[in-house]
């Protein structure tokens, strides 16, 4: 009698664009809180009698506790699996959101802050490693597009949705809005993103030590700086002291990681491949870029305009149809381009809007003539999002999927980070330069309109600070005209036999 043959278990089919539209929809409530806070920056200050350097600590704190646990998020999702650890982030993520909108002090904010950027840290790098692993490299552009207009949308829906709710209900609302979106992206992840092969990783505590204490101390440094008048925070400790401390400690963590024979939390051999390098390069400035400059435009809008947190969010709405409308289009020429072109066009334009902002903040300037370099920044956005993203991953090896997207999306929220604390000091004194009459714009800068006298002031204040995100482009436009082409660029197109096995 012949033994029946046992079959192996069947793989599930995976299906790689259901996959991928159930996982955005986290990623766009991550970028809409990130962009949501902005519009509601003017009522937080008020209603929890704050000034600026407390309250750009809402948006600091957040992005500071989204940065530092990526390396080892997007780790741990190659070792327990993405799909799982996506969705224990959204947990995190979603009652932290709720957290937000019961707190009544800056203080417990910012705490509840930290916890949603700790759930933020848990999802943002399995989308990454997720597109990685289930799409081919000629069809990644494409993917990523999708992910790069989940950004520009967001940059719409956030401002505009949180000037609603900001408008109607409060300030409050613009988290408890989360809640709802985070159990619906919950079942639809469940059921939808695949459950992939694991890999066994060692974590480095003390790489991860270094990393957080030495970014915290840069970041904290650098944001309370203009505060203390750059000199003494508490005791023997003084903003100079601190900033240094955090650069020694970061030096420490590159050192080590260099020398860490098992498996370090930065694998510095992802930095051999060029475009790896350039792309984490480019993608800081526009983490930086991007956040910084929400803060002046909002407040000017608000402060200056006097327009409602509604229609100042409107004014973003060129942006984001443009974006929009170009993701589509960008990914599919990033899978036939030379990443350089296209990467290089966008972080130019967006380096040139910005410069052009600058020049045209003013009390009474005509609407439509801010809307003009609004409207580049959304081309700038549709260009730079899917070339930067699939040729920082398109080289690497499927088992250090997970590792590179952690780097990726790190290096990211550092830029981030930074432009937030940066963009704090450079407001905060430029202020105190063309209007010392407002202290720091303690209680004059929150909601409503300024008294016509401070309105010039303030404006060129704003204005100045755009300057700062431009400039820092132009590293971005750099490094991305240094991109080689993708291996995959080089190799022939698969026969009609190889396509369908």
């Amino acid at each position: 009698m012949a033994t029946p043959q046992v079959k192996p278990p069947a793989t599930p089919e995976v299906r790689p664009w259901p996959a991928l539209w159930a996982l955005v929809l986290g990623f766009f409530m991550i970028l809409v809180d990130s962009t949501i806070v902005s519009v509601a920056t003017p009522s937080i200050l008020t209603d929890l009698h704050t000034d600026v350097g407390n309250v750009v600590w809402v948006t600091s704190a957040y992005l500071l506790a989204y940065a530092v646990p990526l390396l080892i998020t997007g780790r741990l999702g190659d070792r327990v699996g993405p799909k799982k650890l996506y969705l224990a982030g959204l947990t995190v993520f979603t009652i932290a959101s709720v957290w937000c909108g019961l707190t009544d002090s800056i203080g417990m904010l910012i705490v509840a802050r930290i916890f949603q950027g700790f759930g933020a840290s848990m999802m943002t790098p399995q989308t990454m490693a997720v597109i990685t692993r289930i799409f081919p490299p000629n069809q990644r552009g494409k993917a990523m597009s999708l992910w790069g207009a989940t950004a520009g949308v967001a940059t719409l829906v956030g401002p505009i949705l949180g000037g609603v709710l900001v408008d109607g209900l409060g300030w409050q609302w613009i988290f408890f809005i989360n809640a709802p979106v985070g159990v619906l992206g919950f079942v639809l992840a469940w059921r939808l993103v695949p459950d992939l092969p694991t890999q066994s990783h060692k974590f480095d505590l003390l790489g991860v030590a270094l990393s957080s204490i030495g970014l915290f101390c840069l970041v904290f440094g650098i944001q309370e700086g203009q505060k203390h008048d750059w000199g003494q925070i508490t005791g023997p400790i003084t903003v100079w002291r601190l900033i240094i401390v955090g650069l020694l400690v970061i030096a420490a963590f590159l050192f080590w990681q260099a020398k860490n024979k098992g498996e370090p939390l930065l694998p510095l051999s992802l930095f051999k491949d060029r475009n790896f390098s350039l792309a984490n390069t480019a993608i800081t400035t526009v983490g930086f870029a991007i956040t910084a400059m929400t803060f002046p435009l909002m407040l000017y809008a608000q402060s200056v305009r006097g327009l409602s947190p509604t229609r100042s969010a409107l004014l973003l709405v060129p942006m984001a149809l443009i974006s929009g409308l170009l993701a589509p289009l960008v990914g599919r020429l990033t899978d036939k381009s030379h990443p350089r072109y296209l990467a290089g066009f966008g972080l130019l334009c967006c380096s040139v809007s910005l410069f052009w902002l600058s020049q045209v903040i003013e009390p009474t300037v005509p609407i439509w003539q801010l809307l003009l370099p609004i409207s580049l920044l959304g081309v700038a956005n549709g260009f730079m999002w899917a070339p930067l993203g699939s040729t920082a991953t398109r080289n690497l090896p499927m088992h250090q999927a997970g590792a590179g997207a952690g780097v990726y999306n790190t290096t990211r929220q550092v830029g981030a980070v930074l432009g937030s604390a940066g963009i704090a000091v450079l407001m905060e004194s430029r202020l105190a330069t063309n209007l010392p009459q407002m202290q720091g714009m303690a209680a004059e800068g929150g909601a409503g309109k300024l008294p016509e006298a401070l309105q010039q002031g303030f404006s060129d204040s704003m204005a100045q600070s755009m300057i700062l995100p431009a400039a820092v482009l132009l590293l971005g436009v750099v490094a991305a005209l240094l991109f080689s082409k993708p291996n995959f660029m080089d190799q022939p197109a698969p026969t009609e036999a190889a396509a369908k096995s």
